[in-house]
């Protein structure tokens, strides 16, 4: 059952119809053909910027995107771009801010669609105006979770997609142990029952990508046990937990996200010492190889914030977005509000290319985010 929508919801939903629905059972494959091969990147007739420029995510300061972000999105240096509370003034202005995007990118030599995503968790999670209201902790508190998680994860589909978004960074998938701490203090998890975030976190996927509006699930292998204090956007974090259970609970529901066709899940930058002692989950490649081999998941990885205060001790934004792409992350999210930011990335990535960086795995990594892009 689904509530009535309002005046503006139905006008979204009808948009999403029209754009055609992102089903969770399409693999990668499959959405790759989407796109006429006319269109599909050949990795060989790109520059080494253009290559590089696929596995990035820029992001930008204030209301208006500055020109040279727009050269970027032209010149095919960027796969996407993530929006904040800073770039949103009403749903209208943003709206026209993706519109002149996507005529920029009409320009580049890369057709695929722009990656363009935000937070839109739901309660005090939220970039835009509007759905998804409730937060997590709402719908796992909620009498009927199931109805809850599924018109959220609508609500949130139909709001991007009515404003020109593609892809949403929720939901948060992680199993929270104590009231207060890092997670339940902002209300982003569903419950302390793994089973309970695990089937909340499948029907709001499920139901947001019915939308066309691609799900990331995260903090993988998650940051249910992190403490209050323990944020990784301010300073390194090691959790403790036991790799036993790590994998019985804090990874649990990745397996029905993956099982509900999640297009993304988004890395943690915390250490875990039940896995890999020596680095952030989204630097290593045991992590991500837990994440690939383990559970099975062939979507796109995606780091979160690269200039997180984690990562304070792995030098630049040139030296950590190379690590993180030689550990196994698909896109490297640049999102300081700086369009340099981006571009530095991009330009490390090109001078590690056939160096310190494999061109076939480099490739792959962009194939997966391309199959993505075509898929929307």
């Amino acid at each position: 059952m689904t509530p009535p929508l309002s005046r503006r919801g139905a006008l979204i939903a009808g948009a999403a119809a029209l754009a055609g629905g992102l089903g969770p059972a399409a693999g990668a494959a499959e959405a790759a053909l989407r796109l006429p091969e006319s269109t599909r990147p050949r990795f060989s007739a790109l520059s080494p910027l253009q290559r590089a420029g696929q596995r990035v995510i820029h992001s930008y300061p204030g209301l208006t995107p500055p020109a040279s972000l727009m050269t970027a999105i032209e010149q095919g240096h960027t796969a996407g771009v993530i929006f904040f509370g800073e770039n949103v003034q009403s749903l209208t202005q943003i709206e026209g801010v993706i519109r002149s995007m996507n005529a920029a990118r009409a320009s580049s030599p890369i057709q695929a669609p722009l990656l363009l995503m935000t937070d839109q968790e739901g309660g005090m999670i939220r970039r835009l105006p509007g759905e998804p209201v409730k937060s997590a902790k709402d719908v796992g508190a909620s009498s009927d979770p199931h109805y809850w998680a599924d018109f959220t994860g609508s609500g949130a589909g139909m709001n991007l997609a009515g404003v020109g978004m593609n892809v949403n960074l929720a939901p948060v998938l992680d199993v929270y142990r104590k009231d207060g701490d890092f997670t339940d203090q902002y209300e982003r998890s569903y419950s302390k029952s793994a089973a309970a975030v695990a089937s909340c976190g499948a029907d709001f996927i499920t139901a947001q990508q019915r939308e066309g509006v691609a799900a990331t699930a995260k903090h993988f292998p998650g940051l249910g046990p992190a403490t209050s204090g323990q944020n990784t956007d301010l300073r390194s974090v090691t959790i403790t937990t036991s790799a036993t259970t790590l994998r019985s609970v804090d990874e649990a529901p990745y397996r029905d996200a993956i099982a509900a066709g999640v297009k993304l899940v988004m890395l943690s930058w915390a250490i875990y010492t039940g896995l890999d002692s020596a680095r952030p989950a989204g630097l290593s490649p045991t992590v991500v190889g837990e994440l690939r081999n383990r559970l099975g998941f062939k979507g796109v990885t995606v780091t979160d914030a690269l200039e997180a205060g984690a990562l304070s001790s792995y030098g630049s934004t040139s030296q950590r977005a190379v690590k993180a792409a030689a550990a196994g992350m698909d896109l490297l999210l640049c999102s300081a509000r700086s369009v340099s930011q981006g571009d530095e990335a991009v330009a490390a990535l090109a001078d590690a290319l056939g160096d310190s960086l494999d061109p076939a795995a480099f490739d792959a990594a962009a194939a997966r985010v391309n199959a993505l892009r075509a898929g929307l």
